[in-house]
């Protein structure tokens, strides 16, 4: 959640992450299908609390729960999405589910900030939850039962973390966060102090549109390509790039939406690779995703807690992006260091490729891509 200065809710953004992976092993009981419509319906109460919310207190508390919701929802849909896609399209199903989230930031966060200047905060939220009951009822109504295989307990979603491979790419995903997400709670700073810019909703738009365009597109390109390795690492050095010439596009008017627009599709049009090479590390049953899931939002909030620190200690706002563009270079080192490790023993073909087994089996399975 952004408040009008820009900034990310904090409480919320751990949470999401933290709460989600307990809230997850808590409903393991629960068919996939059940998981997600528990995981909407949270959100959605969690967002009428915080409109009748009478303190700030209450609002955190509220925020949280929303958060946990969301980080419940998130992993389990992309999981669902590609269990439920034919094979030939398992690499675009998961990055559906991203384009909506990224879809939802280029309509929601304006039109919150707009609902908000007219209607008061209360409104914003309210728009959340109706669109919550909204997406909680349709999931009810129209989705059918997801064979996604057996829910590991608590401590085998863990253990991808004592895979050294595993734990790297988490490592990246994390520093990628960092840095996009992170510089993003600073976005009307940067740009007030880059390009004098005094409305930014604008902007905001410009952000999301890439980042739609990127979430739709990286699915495809996984598809085609294969080898989602190679797409990380070319997005990374393209987010890092695109932070470091962000602060010298100020001068001419407008410019600054061209690297604005390249952000946002890099930064999340990453998480569709990171996602296929976290379920080829044979992490079980959905794990991956939902550490993966975890270490974004924990990524993003770390990420804003440093740019804060920064600003604090005297940094102007105009140099963010070039410590974002650091921490973007460090996470393409993480990578590179992640493909030096053997890879998992457990390896199949492509998504694209042939499957053994029998049908049963084949809807059980995650889709794998070559690391």
């Amino acid at each position: 959640m952004l408040d009008r200065g820009g900034r990310v809710a904090g409480a919320q953004v751990v949470l999401d992450g933290r709460l989600g992976v307990l809230a997850s092993a808590a409903l393991a009981r629960l068919s996939a299908r059940g998981v997600l419509i528990v995981a909407l319906l949270v959100f959605t109460i969690a967002n009428a609390g915080s409109a009748l919310a009478g303190s700030y207190v209450a609002l955190l508390v509220w925020r949280g729960i929303a958060g946990a919701g969301a980080g419940l929802y998130s992993p389990n849909a992309a999981t669902a999405a590609a269990a439920l896609a034919p094979a030939e399209r398992r690499g675009r199903a998961p990055a559906l589910v991203l384009g909506g989230m990224s879809g939802g930031t280029v309509l929601g966060v304006p039109l919150g900030l707009l609902l908000a200047d007219g209607q008061g905060w209360r409104s914003a939220l309210w728009l959340v939850t109706g669109a919550g009951a909204l997406a909680c009822a349709t999931l009810a109504l129209r989705l059918p039962e997801v064979a996604t295989g057996a829910v590991p307990a608590p401590r085998a979603r863990l253990s991808g973390l004592t895979r050294p491979r595993t734990a790297l790419v988490l490592g990246v995903t994390f520093t990628q966060t960092v840095a996009s997400l992170g510089l993003y709670s600073y976005l009307e700073l940067v740009l007030h102090r880059t390009a004098h810019v005094t409305d930014f909703t604008v902007y905001l738009w410009v952000w999301g549109l890439g980042g739609v365009c990127g979430s739709f597109l990286a699915g495809a390109v996984a598809d085609r390509l294969g080898r989602p390795a190679l797409l990380s690492g070319l997005l990374l050095a393209a987010l890092a790039l695109t932070l470091a010439v962000l602060p010298f596009s100020g001068a001419p008017p407008g410019l600054v939406a061209l690297p604005l627009l390249l952000w946002g599709a890099v930064g999340w049009a990453f998480v569709v690779p990171q996602q296929h090479r976290l379920i080829a590390a044979d992490a079980p049953g959905g794990a991956a995703v939902a550490l993966n899931s975890s270490a974004t939002y924990l990524g993003g909030s770390v990420g804003a807690a440093l740019g804060g620190l920064a600003l604090a200690g005297g940094l102007g706002a105009r140099w963010l992006p070039l410590l974002a563009a650091i921490a973007a270079a460090a996470g393409l080192l993480l990578h590179c260091l992640s493909l030096l490790l053997p890879a998992s023993a457990r390896q199949e073909p492509s998504v694209t490729g042939p499957r053994k087994g029998t049908p049963d089996e084949d809807r059980r399975q995650s889709p794998q891509l070559r690391p």
